[in-house]
Formats: structure tokens, C-alpha cells, sequence
């Protein structure tokens, strides 16, 4: 009789379907849960890393600009006359921040004109770096947890693949082998995620301080300038 029930189970194994789609049919409500929300931080994490993507590509080409006009207009507020509000470069938004403060204290003196003058670029320059800098947090958080959440899986379906063995009596590689399968789909889902998420993260930021120093050096020059 045992040996009918084994090969019963052994048939059943064999004919299990592996499948990703399986899998997370066959999974219990907890890593389900863990599966849902590693596909969905990783959407999330490639939808933003496109959007940023785009955006340094974006402002990298509009500064180029910006600082080519700029170095070559006649005076800095002939150029700042001739700026539209369609100008959407963080650079040329921090110029126009400055140019307005320069010219509404014209009357004073040349010191506090200066230091105003460089205070608004500060406040400027980081406002548009924390523009730039948003959402690079979920990128960060994506990529420490997500394989810790995708382990978490992992051990909780190795957990129920021993309480089938327990319950079942037969220590069959086909009673464990589903189980198994589902758990080490949580752990790869959660490297899928973070991968991405490190990569993109670490070239996001140092893009960003790339032109937070190049925002700094306008800064200076434009100081130097006025």
C-alpha cells in the first residue's frame, strides 16, 4: 500500500507544472504577498529609472545650451530679458532666480547686493537639486530590502515544504520539490529587483553631483561677474 501512495506522489511530481505563473498560483497568501510586492517595487524601480534617465539626458542637453547663450550674450541681463518661461533648464531657473534679486536690490550696496544675490543661488541650487535628487530613495530602499523581503519568502516556503514532509510522512523530493520551487522564486524576484535599483542608484547620484558641481561653478563665475 505505502509503496502505491509513493508512486502515486512520485507521478503527481512529475507532472507538476513549473511554471512561473504556477508557481505563484500554487504559493501560499504569504508569499503571494511577497511576490506581488517584489513585482511591484521592481516595476516601480525600472519606471523611475527610465524617468530619470531621461531627465539627465534631458538637462544635460538644456545646460549645454543655456551656458553656450549665456557666456556669449552681451550682459547678463540683456540674456535674462530675453529668457521665456518655456526655459525649464534647473540652471537657467537658478539664473533667473538671481538675476531677479540682483535687480531688485540694485539701490543697495554693492556687499549686500552680493551676498543676497548669493544666498538666492544657494537656496536655488538646492531646490533644483532636490528636484533632480527625487524619488532616488525608493531606488536606495529598493535595493537594501528587496532581497531580505525576497529571503523572507524564501524561508517561509521552505518552512511549509517541511510541514508537507511532516504531515505527509514521505520524505519524496516530490512533496518538497513545489515548495522549493515557489520559495527560491521569492529569492530571485527580490535579486531582480534590487540589482536594478543598486545599479541605477549609484549612477543616478553621481550624475547628480556631477552637475551639483557644475551648478556650483556658474554660481561662482556668475558671482565673480556681478
Amino acid at each position: 500500500m505505502e509503496q502505491e501512495v509513493t508512486a502515486q506522489v512520485v507521478a503527481l511530481g512529475g507532472s507538476t507544472d513549473f511554471s512561473l505563473i504556477q508557481l505563484f498560483l500554487r504559493a501560499d497568501f504569504v508569499v503571494k504577498s511577497v511576490i506581488i510586492i517584489l513585482i511591484a517595487a521592481s516595476v516601480y524601480s525600472w519606471a523611475l529609472i527610465f524617468e530619470k534617465y531621461r531627465l539627465f539626458q534631458k538637462i544635460d542637453k538644456s545646460t549645454n545650451i543655456f551656458e553656450d547663450k549665456f557666456w556669449k550674450s552681451r550682459s547678463a541681463e540683456s540674456f535674462y530679458n530675453s529668457l521665456t518661461n518655456k526655459d525649464k533648464d534647473p540652471m537657467a531657473n537658478i539664473f533667473q532666480s538671481a538675476m531677479a534679486e540682483l535687480i531688485k536690490t540694485k539701490s543697495k550696496s554693492s556687499s549686500v547686493q552680493s551676498m543676497r544675490v548669493s544666498r538666492v543661488l544657494e537656496i536655488s541650487a538646492d531646490r533644483e537639486i532636490k528636484l533632480i535628487e527625487k524619488h532616488f530613495t525608493f531606488l536606495a530602499t529598493v535595493g537594501s530590502t528587496a532581497p531580505f523581503i525576497g529571503l523572507f519568502g524564501t524561508v517561509w516556503g521552505i518552512m511549509n515544504s517541511f510541514q508537507s514532509i511532516a504531515i505527509s510522512r514521505n520524505t519524496s523530493l516530490a512533496i518538497v520539490a513545489p515548495g522549493i520551487a515557489e520559495a527560491l522564486f521569492a529569492t530571485a524576484l527580490g535579486l531582480l529587483a534590487a540589482i536594478p535599483a543598486v545599479v541605477a542608484y549609484n549612477k543616478f547620484n553621481s550624475d547628480s553631483k556631477k552637475y551639483s558641481a557644475r551648478i556650483e561653478n556658474f554660481s561662482k563665475r556668475f558671482i565673480s561677474i556681478i
